[in-house]
């Protein structure tokens, strides 16, 4: 089956990738074709090459009819995250089994049609035992289930938001993936994503947010993300639909 990568921050390559093509549209969308560690994927740079777009602009509709159009069937995405848990700290992985939509525009692709589509299982199923199970190959450690909570952005949560949010029922907090996960669903792709904590959530620890040391977690993670795609892009080969 065909499967795209979404990577988010810190993810405009990852290691053992080999470029084999790069489509470069007008509207600033790239999407690249390659292989990782062997293993033929596409790879769209969510935030667009360079890490140009902020997290509010970013053309989730496009990205996903793309790759519609690309014949893509699944799609792995990252996500750096915020952790609304004191014991998730920098550097674990989530593989994310649920969420909680606090978005403040409707995403979706039926605008002018009357289409409710079900959500009982927000990710792929079949992705993620996919992933769970190329952790347990790679001794790769993972929370295995987690509820992301999706914010607009581009500003950092107040202290405040994260104490609610925990009471929700959140694990970790992000601003990209509900929307991405929405429209695949919508469109027919198989989509799943995983979680990199960056950094504890506002008040959480004391310490004010950058942007740069999300950065430092994600460029250390990149390899273990690379080898955990790299084994799913594997198994999915003999996985039918």
């Amino acid at each position: 089956m065909k499967t795209a990568i979404i990577g988010g921050t810190g993810v405009q390559s990852l290691p053992g990738w080999t470029l084999q093509a790069e489509h470069a549209y007008d509207d600033g969308v790239f999407l690249y074709e390659g292989r990782l560690h062997g293993e033929p994927a596409l790879l769209l740079p969510r935030h667009s090459k360079g890490h140009k777009i902020p997290p509010h602009r970013i053309p989730h509709a496009r990205h996903v009819r793309l790759l519609k159009e690309h014949g893509v069937q699944c799609v792995l995405a990252t996500a750096a995250v915020g952790s609304l848990r004191t014991d998730w700290t920098p550097g674990t992985l989530v593989i994310l089994s649920d969420f909680l939509d606090f978005m403040r525009e409707v995403n979706t692709l039926y605008h002018d049609t009357v289409v409710h589509t079900d959500f009982t299982e927000p990710f792929s199923p079949l992705l993620r035992d996919a992933l769970l199970k190329a952790a347990d190959r790679q001794g790769i450690a993972v929370q295995r289930e987690g509820v992301y909570v999706c914010a607009p952005g581009p500003r950092y949560e107040t202290p405040a938001e994260i104490r609610m949010f925990r009471m929700l029922g959140g694990d970790v907090i992000g601003m990209t993936v509900v929307p991405e996960a929405v429209l695949c669903r919508e469109a027919g792709i198989h989509y799943a994503a995983v979680a990199i904590v960056t950094n504890l959530g506002a008040g959480l620890s004391g310490q004010p947010l950058t942007h740069e040391e999300v950065t430092q977690v994600m460029q250390g993670a990149t390899e273990t993300i690379a080898r955990l795609f790299a084994e799913t892009l594997r198994l999915l080969k003999a996985t039918p639909l």
